[in-house]
């Protein structure tokens, strides 16, 4: 068993680093296992040798945190935590203003919460990510607020015609029943933000519009939140297309998956070549997900997982 004692500059200091309730405390101590109280402008520690060196490091940075910014969030001690432990800790973050199945729908990881708020402050976000990690969903969702909040006019969903790895022949029946099986994904998660009669209303009024990527050709978009999905299967002239479309109060979030590439042999990906290009420039940001951040069935975790370990060999040769 050992103890430390912290120094802190005054008593506001303690009611930051333990935040509201303390919760941040709770936190801390569920995490290390440590005993904490904080007494005269001052944060003491007992427990475990290797526990109370973990608490002190976690406290000296929350202390440089607090210095910098004025407070602490629980994200931010959730960060540091599993940075000096090594552990990844759940972490309920900011909630969206729509609700799924009567839940309030939030970022689950701190990818995804970097992800919502990087289109919360940019204009033109990049997502790159395996399957399961919500790109898409968390991209409607916002898209969905921004529409209800009024701060843009319409919703634009687009995706690239192309068929994953095998034909699918002729589709019969008008253009909406031969795009539909391609724009599908787009519309479930569209489903589980708004009822039908919503969908149908905004649909019919404009406001609302799912389209595949080649009919973007030779528009403008103005005060729209844009969203093209599966940007790993367009091409560097569609890409090019795409992104000279938006117009002024418009946001577009392109998000796709590099281990999924439905494109001909040899020709060159729009995604990648497009987050090569726009990396220095002022507006846009890039985030990338990971195995941690799949949100789906635990399986499919594993199932990326195996996949990139058996692939892995071919890339080395």
């Amino acid at each position: 068993m050992s103890e430390a004692t912290i120094p802190l500059a005054d008593a506001k200091s303690l009611l930051t680093l333990f935040g509201t309730r303390d919760q941040h405390l709770r936190k801390i101590r569920d995490a290390l296992g440590v005993s904490v109280s904080g007494r005269d402008d001052r944060i003491h520690i007992e427990g475990q040798d290797e526990a109370v060196a973990h608490a002190t490091e976690v406290f000296e940075q929350l202390k440089v945190l607090a210095g910098r910014y004025g407070t602490v969030s629980p994200e931010e001690v959730a960060n540091v935590l599993a940075q000096v432990t090594g552990k990844s800790l759940e972490v309920e973050h900011a909630a969206i203003e729509l609700q799924s199945a009567g839940k309030p729908i939030r970022p689950r990881t701190a990818g995804q919460a970097r992800y919502v708020q990087a289109i919360a402050e940019h204009d033109l976000v990049f997502c790159i990510g395996p399957a399961g990690t919500g790109k898409t969903y968390l991209a409607v969702a916002m898209a969905v607020q921004a529409l209800k909040q009024e701060i843009i006019r319409k919703i634009v969903l687009v995706r690239p015609a192309v068929e994953a790895g095998e034909s699918l022949g002729f589709l019969p029946g008008d253009l909406q029943a031969k795009i539909n099986p391609y724009l599908r994904p787009l519309l479930d998660a569209l489903r589980e933000m708004m009822d039908y009669d919503q969908i149908r209303r905004y649909t019919e009024q404009d406001m609302i519009e799912m389209i595949p990527l080649a009919y973007m050709r030779g528009r403008t978009l103005n005060e729209a939140f844009v969203i093209l999905d599966e940007a790993q299967n367009t091409t560097v002239a569609q890409m090019k297309m795409f992104l000279t479309r938006m117009g002024l109060g418009t946001k577009m979030v392109v998000s796709g998956d590099t281990t999924q590439v439905d494109l001909p042999a040899h020709t060159r990906n729009g995604l990648i070549d497009a987050t090569q290009r726009l990396r220095d420039i002022e507006g846009f940001c890039q985030v990338t997900l990971d195995n941690k951040d799949i949100v789906r069935h635990k399986l499919v975790q594993a199932i990326v997982q195996a996949y990139e370990e058996s692939e892995e060999p071919r890339k080395r040769r």
